[in-house]
């Protein structure tokens, strides 16, 4: 079969709703090649990238690179993801230069040289998560381990905003804990929660292919048998009262239900938000304040912001 790499150069802002238009254009594997990633300190722990090369890179924003199979609906394809790109103006969204490019690819090189990039990643004080065809043994008896299969979609679970989930999560789950995950993607979340104490997880995701990634992933941890991966819009028509609500999500999603969150919560509950840019902080904030949720903690990586809130008791 025969490839074409569909390269749109963006901003780091577009970067995940960019990549959730070339999964659902039906893109088998996306590559995100950021101008940043050239120039961060790497502490030794993190191994998730090597021997990048900067021809391989903008000379600023962020190339995204999704792969179609070439058949006589290629160039609609490619028109429709222009489109839907495009779209992304009217939610505020940045998308930078938007220039799009197609090229055909040799398949054989590149369905398996993308693997050399991945390696196990130390996330926090306990959660190291490693790609499935890497050997990895524990340093330490209470370190938490997650595989996951970047070649799957919604990427190695290594970016800032899930880095900053998975942070809140090793400090806010207690045992027999119930958890909601809204906007699953990988599962990865949902994982760690179960792994860190939680009792049971449901995983929301409105995207069919992201609850059947979930469900993989979940097997694949052996924690399939407590976390409920489902398709749903958010958190509408959902009764359970969970202790905590985790969503790393964009932030013009998170605004959409922080009044759902805050009824749904436990009383003393904890609400995790991630996803967030730095211009759109104060917005989120707004929304969980005016619901009546109480911010504990405001947390920064890179240029991405994560938002933790408790619903008071009583």
């Amino acid at each position: 079969m025969k490839w074409s790499e569909v390269c749109i150069h963006t901003t780091n802002e577009a970067v995940e709703p960019i990549s959730n238009i070339l999964h659902e254009a039906g893109a088998s594997g996306v590559v995100i090649e950021d101008a940043t990633d050239l120039v961060k300190d790497r502490a030794s722990i993190f191994g998730e990238v090597f021997e990048l090369d900067p021809e391989d890179y903008p000379d600023e924003g962020v190339y995204i690179k999704g792969y179609l199979p070439v058949n006589s609906f290629l160039g609609e394809t490619v028109d429709e993801i222009k489109e839907a790109i495009s779209n992304l103006m009217k939610y505020n969204i940045d998308i930078g230069r938007n220039n799009v490019t197609i090229s055909e690819v040799n398949e054989e090189e590149w369905a398996t040289a993308w693997k050399k990039y991945y390696k196990p990643v130390k996330i926090s004080e306990k959660i190291t998560i490693t790609p499935t065809w890497e050997e990895y043994e524990k340093v330490s008896s209470d370190e938490i381990i997650i595989e996951l299969d970047p070649g799957m979609a919604f990427g190695t679970g290594t970016h800032p905003t899930t880095v900053l989930s998975l942070q809140a999560l090793e400090q806010y789950v207690k045992g027999n804990d119930t958890v909601i995950d809204v906007g699953s993607g990988s599962g990865v979340l949902s994982i760690a929660a179960i792994k860190l104490g939680a009792d049971r997880v449901y995983a929301f995701d409105l995207d069919d292919i992201a609850v059947k990634s979930t469900t993989i992933n979940a097997k694949l941890n052996k924690v399939d048998g407590r976390i409920n991966a489902q398709q749903n819009d958010l958190l509408k028509g959902v009764h359970i009262q969970p202790d905590i609500i985790v969503s790393n999500i964009l932030a013009e999603v998170i605004v959409q239900f922080v009044d759902d969150a805050f009824k749904t919560l436990k009383s003393g509950g904890t609400f995790i938000t991630s996803g967030i840019i730095q211009g759109k902080k104060q917005v989120v904030r707004d929304e969980m304040e005016k619901a009546g949720f109480q911010i504990v903690e405001v947390n920064q990586m890179e240029d991405w912001i994560s938002i933790i809130a408790k619903k008071p008791l009583g």
